[in-house]
């Protein structure tokens, strides 16, 4: 049975390939040459189509060079025109350059013929002056350095003559009618307000019922006045004097409180540390109340209101404050009287403001001796402080000439103050300061041309010069008055004013052999 399947399957195999070689091969070999025949179609096409590419192409590559022929052309051309254009305008450039240095070459020959022309023409004219001066020295017998000096000297001589006259006149006329208007105003002023003449010294005297008390107030190896002296700031002297226990220092208001807590020491009995302390500090509050009442009382006296407690109070201060000997307080009292007066007379001037301005403007000695300064600059830094008028600061900051004058009252205040300081026995000066001040008005007018001899005389109120007859004229006399005057002006501060005497004293001797 086995056998048979094989030998179908075999005989089956060997008829399938008989039917395929006798049919399917030569299907096979028809389609083999059909696939041939379209493979050759399609290299033909392209071969053909290539063939074209490369033709198209080599046309395309003959465009671009003809094209870039064409600009390479039109840019060479281009270039051409420029260099042509810019080699033309280099040729007008150096034509014109050539055309100025020829005009500026024949510029310089014209100019130095020119100079060498000036120079025959300065020749020509210097012969001829010499030439004339000469002559006129052979008609003046005069040389031309001898002529030029003896008409300078004339005309200075002519000119300070008539310029030296003509000033004394004026200034004698201004001065007489300045000294008989200045001096009816001021008599005047003076007339409506008097004051004594007062001066503060430098010890207070504080007295004792008896001398057993000095004991208590020096203390146990003296702790009691070291301690009093220490609190006041004054010194104390307890000498053989009876009844007497005398107070030393320059601050009239420590003196002050110092007598009062001296006193009430006394009258209490009890002296030690702490209650010298105590009396110290009951005699400062009761100063203070004092400083104000009396700031009110000076105020009220003049009529000046609106003025704040703390200015009050620094103007209650300058009642123990001196200057020269004077007292401040009355002082500037006596400035606010004066200054009043002298505004009546004067048309525009405001009377009620000077009072005020009067009143206070020595206010800065007050602390001058606490911050530094001059008093005229302090006292207008306070008056700013506490918003006083600005009037009366522009009135008062002047009154020394620390600042320039800014209005008519301001020259009132100056000139009433100045009055008030210099009228006779008002102020006192210490013989080392009035021996300087002599010694500098001396040095002042000695050190003037043609002066033998200086005196100071009057308290250095007036300063006679004696000049050298032979070197000083009368006519330079009288100039040298002036100039004295006017450095004594610039060089020194001094009340009141100073006279300038020359004297020039011709001596002619004779001797007989």
């Amino acid at each position: 049975m086995d056998i048979l399947y094989i030998i179908l399957a075999l005989g089956g195999v060997a008829l399938g390939s008989v039917v395929s070689y006798l049919f399917v091969r030569p299907r096979a070999k028809l389609l083999e040459e059909t696939a041939k025949g379209e493979a050759e179609r399609i290299r033909k096409n392209a071969e053909t189509e290539a063939d074209r590419i490369l033709t198209d192409g080599r046309s395309y590559a003959d465009q671009l060079k003809e094209s870039a022929k064409r600009e390479e052309n039109q840019m060479r051309e281009r270039l051409q025109r420029l260099q042509e254009q810019a080699d033309e305008r280099l040729l007008r450039k150096e034509e014109q350059l050539e055309a100025k240095a020829e005009k500026a070459e024949k510029a310089r020959e014209e100019y130095q013929q020119s100079v060498k022309d000036l120079d025959v023409k300065k020749e020509e004219l210097q012969s001829r002056l010499d030439a004339q001066n000469q002559e006129l020295e052979k008609i003046a017998q005069l040389k031309k350095e001898e002529a030029k000096a003896l008409l300078l000297a004339r005309i200075e001589e002519q000119c300070e003559v008539e310029l030296a006259d003509s000033m004394r006149r004026k200034v004698e006329a201004i001065e007489k009618a300045a000294d008989e208007e200045g001096s009816n105003i001021i008599v005047q002023s003076i007339q409506r307000f008097a004051s004594n003449v007062t001066s503060e010294s430098t010890v207070t005297v504080v007295k004792i019922d008896s001398d057993d008390i000095k004991g208590k107030i020096i203390g146990r190896e003296g702790r009691n006045i070291n301690a009093f002296e220490m609190l006041t700031g004054v010194d104390v002297i307890v000498d053989d004097t009876p009844g007497t226990i005398t107070l030393s220092s320059y601050d009239t208001f420590r003196r002050f409180i110092a007598k009062i807590a001296l006193e009430n020491l006394v009258k209490d009995g009890r002296i030690h540390p702490s209650k010298i302390e105590e009396a110290v500090q009951a005699a400062e509050s009761k100063g203070e109340k004092l400083l104000i009442e009396i700031g009110q009382k000076a105020a009220l006296e003049l009529g000046v209101s609106g003025l704040p407690e703390a200015i009050l109070k620094l103007v209650g201060k300058l009642r123990f404050r001196s200057s020269y000997g004077q007292n401040v307080l009355q002082h500037s009292i006596e400035v606010a009287y004066l200054a009043e007066g002298i505004a009546h007379y004067l048309p525009g001037a405001d009377a009620e403001m000077l009072k005020k301005a009067g009143l206070l403007h020595d206010i800065g000695k007050a602390v001058s001796h606490e911050v530094e300064g001059g008093h005229a600059v302090i006292g207008m830094e306070i008056l700013q402080k506490f918003g006083i008028e600005e009037p009366v600061v522009t009135a008062m900051k002047s009154h020394h000439e620390d600042f320039p004058y800014e209005s008519l009252e301001a020259r009132i205040l100056q000139a009433a103050d100045a009055i008030s300081a210099s009228r006779p026995g008002a102020r006192r000066e210490t013989m080392e300061k009035y021996i300087k001040r002599l010694k500098e008005l001396e040095a002042i007018a000695g050190s003037f041309k043609g002066v033998e001899k200086v005196f100071a005389i009057q308290a250095g109120r007036e300063v006679r010069v004696f000049v050298n007859s032979a070197e000083v004229t009368d006519v330079e006399s009288e100039k040298l008055a002036l100039e004295i005057a006017q450095k004594v002006e610039q060089g020194m501060q001094y009340p009141g004013q100073v006279k300038v005497i020359v004297i020039r004293d011709a001596r002619f001797e004779g001797v007989a052999r």
